[in-house]
Parts: structure tokens; C-alpha cells; sequence
């Protein structure tokens, strides 16, 4: 089992070029490594997801636990189901500037209840990553040797975020 991201001394995601390839590269998180990539179509070889895949792959991780936690937490049996992202860019946002849309979309492998429907559309948009894009963030960048950062949040803070969006709902 994979360490967490502050017992490791590892206090960030860490990305490296890959020895192969103009855009593979090395993700380390935790001590574990994911490949990213670019499609064959851009110059890329294709083995692994693009930056924008990974982040739509964060909102659908999400999405998918809040909605699990959700439903445990009011006794809820759920059928099976995925949650699908894409992402795009929107040629004007409304104001003349391009935006970035995310299109989700929950697929139940049996009908729900209609008012559990209406419950779970609500809570996906109280997930943690969807609440993250939708305000808005800072990014501070700096050049120079590696630096220690501080540590990465603890694994508790997603449940602690899903569960300050419960007790919103009431």
C-alpha cells in the first residue's frame, strides 16, 4: 500500500519528462507513477491520458466518491454507475474570452428514484474538485533548484470537504 503524501516526505505530485517520447512524462504521486501522454495526432505517443484527461479524471473520481459517500450516509442503495467527463474549450464564455467547459454526465445502470435523481445532481456539484474549478484558483509558479513545499493536504480532508457539503444540505 502506497504511503500517504505527508508520511513520505514526498510533499508534492511530481512531474519529470520520460525518457521516451516529445511529451511523455513521468507522474510521481505517493510513490506511485502514472505515464502521461499525448495523442499520435499531436506529436505524442498515445500512453497515457493528456493533462486535461487527468483533470477530467479528478472531477469524475470525485463526483463518484461524494456521491457514494452521500448515499451511505442516508441509507441509500445505489445501482451501479459511472460518472463520464470531457472537457473542452468554449470559443467565447460570454465575454469574449475562450472558457473551459467540463461536461459531466452520471449514468445509472437502473431508473432512481426521482426525487434521489434530483438529490445527486445537487451533491455532484458539492464535490470538493467540481467546488475547486468553479471558484477559481491561484498558481504560484518560481524557477530555480528544488525547493521543500509544504505538505500536501491529509487524505482526510476530501471526506471532511464531502461531509462540510452534507451537513450544508441538511
Amino acid at each position: 500500500m502506497a504511503l500517504h503524501q505527508y508520511q513520505t516526505g514526498d510533499t508534492a505530485v511530481v512531474a519529470r519528462p520520460a525518457a521516451l517520447g516529445d511529451f511523455q512524462t513521468a507522474i510521481d504521486v505517493r510513490g506511485i507513477r502514472i505515464l502521461a501522454d499525448e495523442p499520435v495526432e499531436v506529436g505524442g505517443d498515445g500512453l497515457g491520458p493528456t493533462p486535461y484527461e487527468l483533470l477530467s479524471a479528478a472531477l469524475a473520481a470525485c463526483t463518484s466518491m461524494t456521491l457514494r459517500m452521500y448515499a451511505r450516509r442516508k441509507g441509500w442503495v445505489l445501482p451501479p454507475f459511472s460518472v463520464s467527463v470531457t472537457h473542452a474549450i468554449v470559443p467565447d464564455g460570454g465575454d469574449g474570452r475562450p472558457r473551459d467547459r467540463f461536461n459531466r454526465y452520471i449514468a445509472f445502470e437502473k431508473t432512481i428514484d426521482p426525487e434521489q435523481r434530483l438529490k445527486l445532481l445537487e451533491i455532484a456539484d458539492k464535490c470538493p474538485v467540481h467546488r475547486t474549478l468553479m471558484r477559481g484558483f491561484v498558481i504560484a509558479t518560481d524557477l530555480g533548484p528544488p525547493v521543500s513545499l509544504p505538505p500536501g493536504e491529509p487524505p482526510v480532508q476530501h471526506e471532511r470537504d464531502v461531509e462540510r457539503a452534507y451537513a450544508e444540505q441538511g
